[in-house]
């Protein structure tokens, strides 16, 4: 398997303890923030809402549930600036500046919930996988029969330059991460449970094996000798693993194959090798919802790049605009900046306005200085650096000549939909071409035949 080593800069946000971001005057929040069937207004412009109300329903079995983040009144349902896909439908709630939770502050028993019960909360809390997918992780955690799930893995390794925000949340919820797992362990009935986290934070591995250790005498564990591995009365079995650092070491595909040496077919998923794998934000999420009843309206959010007076690792409102964290963190507009991308340079999304909002699938706000600026295009030279970088093993020269011509029958023989857009190929090219986007384009012309 191929990976590729570009520089992290990550120094100026990894010693930075999370911090709140200030509460958005209007949060906008788009139907469509998560992987299937955009979600279904139930309120109306007018109506009063709280912190955590219910505005929006799944759609569908692949769909999430979408909540308020802030308290006030529903202003709009139209058309709004979207991060991702340019422009869609959104709820617009105004802050009446009060926060009034609409969910109970109180502590729930979680050894008295049984799986189907803890799947359904995580049903009600709209949560998804945050580690950018935003798959609906209530039907992950719902393999159809015939699909055993032996092995539950935890992505801690957070390979994307710059992002931060997984490795603060390790450090400082070490604990609730721990019993989150336990959690989605009860639900899939595993056994085995692999947590994989980059040499680049071993003080990460350190707090997470800490609260392992600590969490023994409510959790019954009975520590074996290797440290960070435990196993309950039940037989569940909790290992954390050391990952070299290299990108995309934390690609599911790449990360099963490191950790089960098994390979997920093309155009298979991690299931039909007897694994699921989960983030840590989304681990964290669903301990949230189990144990207080909190959907997913906030998620930590990496702010850094060039030109920021202080980046910071930011606990953020779901549907809080670009622009207001990008001026508490103190953007100095007048540099000349490059670009502005949501997520992280490899994977991100280039941001035309700084009104679209942060969505459930939001890991980072970079800005980026014309250091970053891309080459102009040239001819392919034919040596091959994308294919040995491609970690699943394609052909990106190839998708990307075919696209060029609009010969996506061509395209279509080098399996462009195996792609994970990672990046690796677009990075080494000498020529500069932007084969993410050619891929991506053929990928999309292929889909609608």
């Amino acid at each position: 398997m191929n990976f590729i080593h570009p520089p992290e800069f990550k120094e100026s946000t990894r010693h930075k303890k999370i911090e709140t971001a200030p509460l958005p005057g209007r949060a906008i929040l788009p139907l469509s923030q998560h992987a299937g069937a955009p979600s279904e207004p139930v309120v109306r412009v007018g109506d009063a809402v709280k912190t955590g109300s219910l505005i929006a329903q799944a759609k569908g079995f692949i769909s999430s549930n979408l909540h308020s983040s802030i308290s006030g009144k529903v202003v709009a349902c139209e058309v709004f600036t979207h991060p991702i896909i340019g422009r869609f439908r959104a709820i617009a709630v105004e802050s009446d500046g009060q926060d009034t939770r609409a969910f109970p502050d109180s502590h729930r028993i979680a050894s008295d919930i049984g799986s189907k019960e803890i799947i359904d909360i995580i049903k009600e809390a709209g949560i998804v996988g945050l580690g950018g997918a935003a798959f609906p992780t209530h039907v992950k955690l719902s393999p159809p029969s015939g699909k055993r799930i032996g092995t539950l893995i935890i992505n801690g390794a957070e390979c994307e330059p710059f992002l931060s925000c997984d490795h603060r949340l390790m450090l400082e919820k070490p604990k609730e991460i721990i019993s989150g797992i336990h959690l989605i362990a009860k639900v899939l009935d595993v056994r085995e449970v692999l947590i994989g986290v980059e040499e680049n934070k071993l003080d990460a591995m350190e707090a997470l094996g800490s609260a392992l250790f600590r969490l023994k005498a409510s959790l019954d564990f009975a520590p074996l000798v290797a440290l960070g591995t435990s196993r309950d009365r039940q037989g569940l079995k909790i290992k954390i693993i050391k990952l070299k650092t290299r990108y995309p070491q934390g690609g599911e595909k790449q990360l099963i194959k490191t950790l089960l040496k098994k390979e997920v077919p093309s155009g298979g998923l991690p299931m039909d090798v007897g694994c699921v794998v989960d983030n840590v934000q989304t681990v964290f999420a669903v301990y949230e919802a189990v144990y207080f009843g909190k959907p997913l309206y906030e998620r930590v959010v990496t702010v850094s790049g060039s030109f920021l007076k202080n980046p910071k690792n930011l606990k953020v409102r779901i549907g809080t605009p670009i622009k207001n964290l990008l001026e508490f963190c103190g953007l100095d507009t007048k540099r000349d900046i490059y670009d502005i991308i949501m997520g992280g340079p490899m994977t991100g999304v280039s941001q035309y306005d700084l009104d679209a909002p942060v969505i459930k699938g939001t890991s980072g706000i970079l800005v980026l200085d014309p250091r970053f600026e891309n080459d102009e295009e040239n001819d392919c030279i034919r040596c091959s650096r994308c294919i040995e970088a491609c970690p699943a093993g394609l052909m990106p020269c190839m998708i990307g000549l075919g696209t060029k011509n609009n010969r996506f029958d061509i395209a279509g023989l080098y399996h462009p939909l195996d792609c994970i857009e990672c990046g690796a190929c677009a990075y080494v090219c000498p020529s500069r071409i932007p084969l993410v986007q050619y891929i991506k384009l053929a990928k999309m012309k292929l889909k609608k035949k």
